[in-house]
């Protein structure tokens, strides 16, 4: 017969990885336009986070750089972009975002996307990879004028193929709030906890895909493209569709095989931009 003493029980609570140690920074840039060109006219960046410019002579692109290589619990970033009236700009990622199994704490992003009148924003990140035991949220708001245009694509991978990662536990939420003219005009929300790989199984959610993808196009033409996008959607080996309502246009990717989704993502974000992917994404 034995006994454990209460501060064993106590100290045996205590996360393994120490609050102080986790990365909490991020970017700030805003863009305005001048000489018809846009340029990037304030830059900010904290907590290993980094944002770069290619030279490109078509646009003006922006690369989020996160130099720890992924995320764990714990671990915080916020981006925040601003475009000026009349200012047009993509914004990338160097490479898919990792988050790693958490031993408790969220790893918490922020988002906040800022559109004036006449501007126009490509958020175009690569792939979310969820590991694991990781326990994610996301909370991505955009503020746009009436007559801006924001081009949202986000891609979310449930596990490792190479390693036949299954995410039977773990925690995820993403939220989306867009805002045009000081209205709300899309909200959405997306919460796994628990056992995300069964939820996901069920035919009402994924039907057990474990890549997704949402495209959100906000603009004065929003509604007119439908027939374009479903055109452009007619060869996609990804279960999809789309649909449009009050000057938006979603579309909805889901595939049991993320490489398979993320060539239908390319090809209909290129032919719907016309325009090729960010360098960054190869």
């Amino acid at each position: 017969m034995f006994s454990v003493a209460r501060s064993d029980i106590i100290q045996s609570a205590v996360p393994l990885v120490p609050d102080f140690v986790r990365a909490r920074g991020g970017v700030r840039a805003r863009f305005g336009a001048s000489a018809h060109r846009t340029h990037a006219l304030e830059r900010a960046e904290s907590g290993g986070y980094r944002v770069r410019f290619p030279r490109i002579a078509e646009t003006c692109e922006a690369v989020l750089i996160n130099t720890g290589g992924g995320m764990a619990g714990g671990d915080r970033m916020h981006a925040d972009i601003s475009l000026d009236a009349g200012a047009a700009a993509v914004i990338t990622t160097q490479a898919a975002e990792k988050i790693y199994r958490s031993q408790g704490a969220l790893t918490e992003i922020d988002i906040d996307l800022t559109l004036a009148s006449g501007s126009r924003l490509d958020w175009l990140p690569q792939e979310m990879i969820l590991f694991r035991g990781s326990r994610w949220q996301r909370k991505l708001a955009a503020n746009i004028a009436a007559d801006a245009s924001l081009t949202i694509a986000e891609s979310i991978v449930f596990g490792r193929v190479a390693m036949n990662e299954i995410v039977d536990r773990g925690f995820c939420h993403d939220r989306w709030r867009i805002r045009r003219g000081g209205e709300l005009i899309f909200a959405e929300d997306m919460r796994l906890d628990g056992n995300p790989a069964q939820l996901l199984a069920a035919r009402a959610s994924s039907n057990g895909a474990r890549a997704l993808a949402t495209i959100l196009y906000v603009a004065t033409d929003g509604e007119s493209r439908i027939d374009e996008a479903r055109n452009l959607l007619a060869d996609a080996a990804s279960e999809c569709g789309a649909s449009a309502w009050n000057g938006m246009l979603v579309v909805r990717l889901l595939s049991h095989d993320p490489q398979e989704l993320r060539a239908d993502l390319v090809r209909f974000v290129e032919g719907f931009r016309h325009s090729q992917m960010p360098r960054s994404w190869g």
